[in-house]
């Protein structure tokens, strides 16, 4: 990790802002840097990624059950007839997935817990890649009957990319699932990560008896509840009392711990902190089990906020002046408000609500007199903050996903993923008297990632074509124009699934060729589209010399 420059190095003290307005905006007192290190040492954020289905936003509601932030866990299809606090458009209620990612805080033991619940679907992968460089650990749930899915080692692939440590939760064990030791072997063959099981299920999938703790050898029974709805009992035993109450179960998982402990497969913190080795968790999130030892195993293992890179080169200590950067936008979480909140996560120092911070971007200042805590849709006043923490910044209207936020000294932080979509769609607003509202949601749809929206002089203002990584996209930009800013819209596929990076001077002679359409990012970037590979090539011998460049991930 490169040293930090001098001018990155912290103070005795961390700088505080003055907060805006009358008599309330004298300076407020110094906060030490022990406090942010002690504050931070006790933060723990992470997210939960999963394939879809695999039962992510159960779980999330589970932990939040766990950790007593609710008195009642919901479920995604609503059969509880309590809906999840992560899931709460109306959406994706009808629907039971998770269309955006949500932010949940709460306390647990010492430790204060950000759970970010991301989307599973693969046509959000944006957001979720956005949300996965605002933490510092995240949870790989893994269906105990499907294994490894396919979005699943996406994100996975992410997650090594950032350096980001992994725990692993097989979940779903109440039910037929896969041989224990065939999923540990699938998940090493598949990752490369050696897995060090915490847990161990005493019986088999769909005979769900409880665990073995490898840690101290204790059973941990459990005890099924009404639909999952409260926390599951649990049971502790001696090795005697399992034996004698579970018998040829308990025999079983007792040889199988003994023989991961032969070969090597028990929990080192520094090769889990470096990548190499992920450890595992057995459990039914829809049942709670196994929920409180996932709790005390991100309390106990998971790591806490550390010095972040910078564009720089440099890395940003914790206890260094404030820090933070956006990492979401939304709005529309506030039905009677219409207000748009940014997501930023806490990279340094102390967050005081009032304070004057700087955009690194438009070098501007920005007041955070409206600051909020999270949790689903629900909000709630923040008057401190530290690193690891996510605090809602309302009425953000002049702020973008990527963001750096700062105070007393510069600093700026890596942008975030934009990925290369592959699905394209004009856009018109079906009541021409509603342009004006048609206009807005344009311009929140696209601050907010919800698409990426192009422009041309040719197609003008009242015809933006979006674009999107999966076609789901569209269904939610579609709903959310006629449900938000009452702007009902139709919208027309193109025939393009290519789109290239090209330059101002390319424009005229791109636009020139059969089925080529340049148009214009918010952010600037000039886009080529194509209805084929084979049209780009033909285009690349014809124009040897123009600038088409892939699209990835920045």
């Amino acid at each position: 990790m490169p040293q930090a420059t001098q001018a990155d190095q912290a103070d005795d003290t961390v700088a505080s802002a003055p907060t805006t307005g009358g008599a309330a905006s004298a300076t407020a007192p110094d906060v030490t840097v022990d406090t942010v290190l002690t504050e931070a040492s006790r933060r723990r954020s992470f997210a939960v990624i999963s394939h879809p289905d695999a039962g992510k936003s159960t779980l999330t509601e589970a932990l939040a059950l766990h950790a007593k932030a609710i008195r009642e866990a919901g479920r995604a299809d609503g059969k509880t007839g309590k809906r999840t606090v992560s899931d709460w458009m109306d959406m994706e209620q009808a629907r039971g997935i998770s269309i955006t990612s949500a932010a949940l805080q709460f306390t647990y033991r010492d430790a204060v817990i950000n759970l970010v619940d991301t989307p599973g679907h693969a046509d959000f992968s944006e957001d979720t890649y956005r949300v996965l460089s605002a933490v510092d650990a995240a949870v790989m749930l893994v269906d105990a009957a499907k294994g490894l899915e396919a979005q699943t080692m996406k994100l996975f692939a992410v997650c090594k990319h950032r350096g980001i440590p992994l725990i692993t939760v097989i979940n779903k064990w109440d039910r037929p699932g896969k041989d224990a030791l065939e999923l540990m072997d699938e998940i090493q063959e598949r990752t490369g990560l050696v897995p060090t099981p915490l847990t161990w299920p005493v019986g088999i999938g769909g005979d769900f008896r409880g665990v073995v703790d490898r840690r101290d050898g204790r059973y941990i029974r459990f005890t099924r509840t009404d639909g999952g709805k409260t926390i599951a009992p649990e049971e502790v035993m001696t090795p005697e009392e399992a034996l004698e109450r579970e018998g040829d179960a308990w025999t079983t998982a007792t040889e199988e711990s003994e023989l991961l402990e032969a070969s090597g497969a028990d929990h080192d913190q520094e090769t889990f902190l470096a990548g190499q080795t992920t450890p595992v968790l057995f459990g039914s999130a829809v049942q709670n089990f196994g929920v409180h030892a996932l709790l005390d195993v991100l309390v106990d293992v998971a790591p806490s906020p550390a010095p972040r890179p910078t564009v720089s080169g440099t890395t940003r200590p914790v206890e260094a002046p404030f820090s933070a950067f956006v990492f979401k936008m939304q709005a529309g979480m506030d039905t009677a408000h219409r207000d748009r909140l940014a997501f930023a996560r806490i990279c340094s120092g102390v967050f005081e609500r009032g304070m004057v911070v700087t955009s690194a971007r438009t070098g501007r200042p920005f007041a955070t007199k409206y600051a909020q805590q999270v949790f689903g849709r629900e909000r709630t006043i923040v008057d401190h903050a530290y690193p690891g923490d996510v605090v809602g910044l309302v009425n953000a209207a002049n702020l973008r996903v990527g963001d750096t936020l700062y105070l007393d000294k510069s600093v700026e932080y890596p942008p975030l993923p934009t990925f290369a979509p592959e699905h394209f769609a004009v856009m018109r607003a079906k009541d021409v008297s509603r342009y004006k509202q048609f206009q807005r949601g344009v311009m929140q749809l696209g601050a907010e990632g919800v698409v990426q929206v192009l422009r041309s002089d040719l197609r003008g203002d009242q015809a933006p074509v979006l674009a999107a990584v999966g076609p789901m996209q569209f269904e939610v930009a579609e709903h959310r124009m006629a449900t938000e800013f009452n702007s009902p819209v139709t919208l027309d596929r193109l025939q393009y699934e290519i789109a290239l990076r090209t330059t101002p001077e390319w424009i005229d002679q791109l636009n020139a060729q059969l089925g080529v359409e340049v148009l214009q990012r918010e952010d600037g970037e000039h886009l080529a589209l194509f209805p084929d590979r084979w049209r780009v090539t033909s285009v690349r011998n014809r124009l040897p010399d123009a600038v088409l460049e892939p699209l990835v991930a920045t």
